[in-house]
């Protein structure tokens, strides 16, 4: 009779456990938060690949989505099918939400990729040649930031209210007859065949396995306003994640990674 009450009490511990997990179990993965990251291929990825394993000490599951362009990571965004992006500078989202009605807002800077010349026909832009051809990106902000790039080089100069959205219409001196290629950004370094210089984004250039420091033949000044930011939708910002996103980013084993990674070409902006 004792065996049996003692077996009744035994099964019955056993069943409120079974019943306490089961219980339990919701509540625990109820703190994990799961959020979907754009960027694009190269150094955004491989920094992010980095944020997702501090990011995970504090309760987020990253899912980092590699994109091959700048349009669609920001309407992915927009639509939802995405939580943030990281892979833009502030001049390039301020047009994108006032082109496209966008509620995006960027909520912490990241790094900055110095924008570089390269070329694989001369060694020094004083070989250009009169009516070379210059292939630069399509997009208004990068666009106008690698002609201020050329300016500062004193290749060409522009208008004095040209801003950082210049574009080949707002040229007024190109002594040399430079003629410009305007290309989506991600295709500037198959372009290198065909022109005599290209001015290339650097993630895009050490995706093709160009060094900016080695390679480039002239280079931005990492002190400009084109560092890049985290971007989230307006909705979402006083959402518990964002604090969390920013600390794994900002974090010293990510800032530490960049540095080692990159020796310099990519530069923390925090």
């Amino acid at each position: 009779m004792q065996r049996r009450t003692l077996f009744k009490l035994l099964a019955g511990v056993g069943a409120a456990t079974v019943f306490a997990t089961q219980f339990t179990a919701p509540a625990v993965a109820a703190d994990a938060v799961t959020l979907k990251v754009g960027v694009t291929g190269g150094p955004h990825a491989q920094i992010f690949d980095e944020v997702k394993k501090v990011a995970a000490k504090d309760g987020l599951n990253i899912k980092v989505i590699e994109f091959s362009d700048y349009v669609q990571p920001n309407a992915a965004l927009s639509s939802g099918d995405l939580d943030a992006n990281s892979y833009q500078h502030q001049p390039y989202l301020d047009a994108q939400v006032k082109d496209r009605g966008y509620k995006l807002e960027s909520i912490a800077k990241t790094v900055i990729f110095p924008m570089g010349i390269y070329s694989k026909k001369i060694k020094s832009l004083a070989d250009l040649k009169s009516g070379d051809k210059v292939s630069l990106p399509n997009d208004p902000t990068n666009g106008g930031r690698a002609l201020l790039l050329l300016q500062k080089q004193g290749l060409i100069k522009l208008r004095a209210d040209a801003g950082l959205k210049a574009t080949p219409l707002d040229v007024v001196e190109n002594p040399k007859k430079l003629k410009f290629v305007e290309l989506d950004a991600a295709q500037l370094p198959r372009s290198l065949d065909d022109v005599a210089v290209a001015v290339i984004n650097t993630n895009f250039a050490m995706e093709a396995g160009l060094n900016p420091k080695r390679d480039s033949i002239a280079i931005e000044d990492a002190n400009g306003p084109y560092a890049n930011v985290l971007v989230i939708r307006t909705a979402d910002k006083n959402k518990p994640w964002v604090a969390k996103l920013i600390k794994a980013y900002h974090s010293p084993e990510v800032k530490a990674f960049i540095e080692k990674k990159f020796g310099g070409s990519v530069v923390t902006a925090w």
